[in-house]
């Protein structure tokens, strides 16, 4: 699938993408275009490290809980499911929610074909900054590369407080940056220059999401800056975890039992 157009031209991305009033659209025109090459592009494009992100992700969860049987869990921008399917694997009851109906027929033929009980699993469409559940419905939320994504991420994390129960758990998995200078070097190599060249190519794409993908990364928020606004809405407990030399990181959070 290729768009008619780009999503993104080199002269908005030359500028914040964050700051684009469009932003929204425009993410969710991209993630339909690419949707069918996603799975493939993040293997081959992360050397398979994308996965044992996630499930470094469910493993740190898991270790403040105690145990995920029977929780029910809030994937929020859970493109074509793969987080959601891990945390369905450990026993939990999930929900995998996205704003782009496009990945989310993907997530649900994948979840066919692993014959998983609909009673545990589930997919919706999803907005972030406007979920549609309940207060106090879930007792984890997690977000793997898709904070970014959203038009305000702010309104987002405040969104995953109200509907966290009281001792729920926040999980961010984002991108970062290499603190160190060597390691940034080839990383920003590779992100900037080798990675939108190959990725394009196999998702025969035209909505320029592998260009959009570094760039959004270098002016997206820090851990720290991500660790703020979860503070602002009224978590505790935020904790870091950078992950493979810096290039991805693992925010923990928090909901005050009272």
């Amino acid at each position: 699938m290729t768009n008619v157009g780009p999503s993104w031209t080199p002269d908005q991305l030359h500028s914040d993408p964050h700051a684009n009033p469009e932003k929204a659209t425009r993410v969710q025109s991209m993630f339909s275009a690419i949707a069918p090459s996603y799975d493939l592009n993040n293997r081959i494009h992360s050397f398979g490290l994308d996965q044992s992100w996630r499930k470094r992700t469910v493993r740190e969860v898991r270790a403040r809980l105690g145990s995920l049987r029977d929780k029910n869990i809030l994937d929020v921008a859970c493109g074509t499911g793969d987080l959601t399917e891990l945390f369905y694997k450990a026993g939990a009851n999930t929900t995998g929610g996205d704003y782009t109906p496009a990945m989310l027929e993907i997530a649900e033929i994948k979840s066919r074909k692993l014959n998983n009980s609909s009673d545990r699993i589930r997919y919706v469409n999803a907005d972030a900054t406007k979920l549609a559940f309940d207060n106090a419905s879930f007792d984890v939320v997690t977000i793997a590369f898709g904070l970014r994504n959203v038009s305000s991420p702010d309104q987002a994390i405040a969104e995953f407080f109200r509907v966290l129960r009281p001792g729920g758990v926040l999980a961010i998995l984002e991108f970062d940056q290499p603190q160190s200078k060597f390691v940034r070097f080839f990383h920003n190599l590779y992100t900037e220059r080798i990675m939108p060249f190959t990725a394009t190519l196999i998702a025969r794409d035209r909505s320029g999401a592998y260009k959009y993908l570094p760039r959004s990364v270098a002016t997206f928020l820090s851990p720290q800056g991500i660790a703020q606004f979860a503070a602002a809405s009224g978590f505790e407990h935020i904790q870091h975890y950078s992950l493979t030399f810096g290039t991805c990181a693992l925010t923990l959070a928090t909901r005050p039992l009272v």
